[in-house]
C-alpha cells in the first residue's frame, strides 16, 4: 500500500504586494523620548521621513538632505543609496550601525505634501529631544493621510485647460483647443478613476490615452457635422493626451545625474522613457486605427503681436493646469503659472525672431524659470522644483516625440530620428537651464560635500 501523501494548505493571498509597514506600536519603548529610544527605531525614523519625500516626487538631493536633517538631529550619521522607488540607507551612532531597506508600491507626484514635509523638516530642528517617538510619528501620519486638495473632476478640467492651452501654443487654432479640452479631461478623469482602483500603471496609462484621443476624434466628427470644420484640424489630435508627460521624472533625473545620483538618475530617466514611449505607441495606434496622419496645424493668420498676447495666457493656463495636476495648492499653482507667464512666451519668441536653435531657445527659458523660482522660494518658502517642473512641462516636446514614434513605426526612419533628435535636444537642455540656476542661487547645490 502506498504512502498517501499530504498537500500542503493554501495559505490566503495577501491584500497588498507590498506590504505595509507598522511604523511604531504603541508599548512602553515607542513612549519614550527621541533621546531615549534605540537606533533602530531613530533609524525607522529617518527613513520614513526620506520615503515619504521620496513619495512626493522630489528627486535623490532632496531626499538625501532631508534624511541627513534629521539624522543629525537624532546624533545619528545617515548614508543613503536612493532610486525612484526605493532606498537602501544606514544610520551609525557612536558605537553601532542599522541598516534598511524602503520601497513604494508606485511613483507619484504630490508637491502640496512636499512643502508639509519641508516645512517638518526645517522645524525638526526645533524639536525637543524629550518628546515622545509617537508623537513624531503621529504628525507624519497626518501628513501621509492628507486628502489631495482636489477630486478627481477638478483634476480633469485641470488636465483639459493645460492641454488645450498646450496645442493653442503648439500651433492650434479653436477647433483644436475645444477638442483637446473635451479629449483631455475625460482621459485623464479616467486615469485619475483607475489609479483610485489602483490600476497598475502602464494599464491605466494606456486606457487613459486612448480614451483621450477616441474623444477628441469624436468630438471633431461631432463638431463637424454642425459647424462643417476642415479636415485640418484633426492634427490636433495629439494634444489631447499631452497631460501623460512625465514632466517630474524628466527632470529630475537629469538634476540627479548632475549631482551624481546615477541611481536615482537612470531610473527615473528609464520610467519618463517608458510613459512617453507608450504613450506615443498607444496614440500611433488609435491614429492607424482611424487613418490619421501628424499633419502641421493650419495657419492662425494671427499677427507676431497678436500671437505673443495670447501666449502669455496660454502660458499661464497651460502651467497652473499641470499645477493643479500635481496637486499644489492654488497659491503654489498661481505662483508657477506666473513663472511660466514669463519664460515660456521667451522661448517661443526667441524661437520665431532670433536665430536660435529651438534647444537654446529651451535653455533660456528653462534658466529664466530656474531663476524666478529661486527667488520665490526665498520669499514665500515654495520649493523650487513644484515651481520649475509644471513651468517648463509645457516647453517638453511631446509634438516631436509623438512624431518621431509615429514616423519610426511606419519604416520613415530617417524622418523619425529627425524630430526625435529635435525632442532629445530639448529635453537635455531644460533640465540644463534649471541646473545653472540653481547653481547660482544655492550654495549647498553648488558643492558635493
Amino acid at each position: 500500500m502506498s504512502d498517501k501523501i499530504e498537500m500542503p494548505k493554501q495559505v490566503s493571498p495577501l491584500k497588498a504586494h507590498h506590504m505595509p509597514i507598522k511604523w511604531f506600536q504603541n508599548d512602553q519603548n515607542q513612549q519614550a523620548a527621541l533621546q531615549a529610544v534605540t537606533l533602530r527605531e531613530k533609524t525607522l525614523l529617518v527613513g520614513r521621513v526620506g520615503i515619504m519625500m521620496l513619495a512626493c516626487g522630489t528627486g535623490a538631493w532632496r531626499v538625501r538632505d532631508a534624511m541627513n536633517h534629521i539624522a543629525w538631529r537624532l546624533d545619528l550619521v545617515c548614508t543613503a543609496d536612493i532610486g525612484f522607488t526605493s532606498i537602501h540607507y544606514t544610520c551609525f551612532d557612536d558605537n553601532n550601525s542599522y541598516t534598511q531597506i524602503l520601497t513604494l508600491p508606485a511613483s507619484g507626484v504630490n508637491t502640496d505634501r512636499l512643502q508639509v514635509l519641508e516645512l517638518f523638516v526645517q522645524n525638526f530642528a526645533k524639536i525637543k529631544l524629550s518628546v515622545p517617538l509617537q508623537n513624531i510619528h503621529a504628525r507624519l501620519d497626518n501628513i501621509q493621510n492628507k486628502p489631495g486638495n482636489y477630486q478627481a473632476i477638478h483634476v480633469a478640467l485641470a488636465a483639459a485647460l493645460a492641454c488645450a492651452s498646450f496645442i493653442f501654443l503648439l500651433g492650434g487654432g479653436l477647433p483644436e483647443m475645444l477638442c483637446v479640452f473635451v479629449g483631455a479631461g475625460l482621459g485623464n478623469y479616467v486615469r485619475c478613476k483607475l489609479s483610485d482602483f489602483r490600476i497598475t500603471t502602464l494599464v491605466g496609462l494606456a486606457l487613459s490615452v486612448a480614451t483621450a484621443c477616441i474623444t477628441y476624434l469624436l468630438t471633431f466628427e461631432l463638431l463637424s457635422q454642425f459647424f462643417h470644420i476642415a479636415h485640418g484640424h484633426e492634427a490636433g489630435y495629439i494634444g489631447a493626451m499631452l497631460f501623460v508627460i512625465p514632466g517630474f521624472p524628466f527632470i529630475t533625473s537629469f538634476l540627479d545625474l548632475s549631482k551624481l545620483d546615477m541611481r536615482s538618475g537612470l531610473e527615473r530617466l528609464n520610467f519618463a522613457i517608458m510613459i512617453t514611449g507608450v504613450a506615443s505607441l498607444v496614440g500611433w495606434l488609435v491614429a492607424l486605427a482611424v487613418h490619421l496622419q501628424p499633419e502641421n496645424f493650419m495657419p492662425l493668420g494671427l499677427s507676431p503681436l497678436v500671437l505673443l498676447l495670447l501666449r502669455i495666457p496660454a502660458s499661464f493656463c497651460g502651467v497652473f493646469g499641470f499645477s493643479i495636476m500635481f496637486n499644489s495648492p492654488k497659491k503654489m499653482a498661481l505662483a508657477a503659472a506666473c513663472i511660466g507667464a514669463v519664460a515660456n512666451p521667451l522661448r517661443l519668441e526667441l524661437v520665431d525672431f532670433t536665430t536660435l536653435p529651438p534647444s537654446t531657445a529651451a535653455f533660456i527659458g528653462a534658466l529664466v524659470a530656474g531663476i524666478l523660482a529661486s527667488l520665490l522660494n526665498r520669499f514665500a518658502g515654495f520649493p523650487r522644483i513644484s515651481l520649475t517642473v509644471p513651468a517648463i512641462v509645457i516647453m517638453v516636446p511631446g509634438l516631436f516625440i509623438y512624431r518621431a514614434v509615429y514616423n519610426i513605426g511606419i519604416n520613415q526612419i530617417g524622418t523619425g530620428a529627425l524630430w526625435l533628435t529635435h525632442a532629445i535636444l530639448i529635453i537635455l537642455f531644460l533640465p540644463l537651464g534649471l541646473f545653472v540656476a540653481r547653481v547660482i542661487f544655492d550654495r549647498d547645490w553648488r558643492h558635493f560635500n
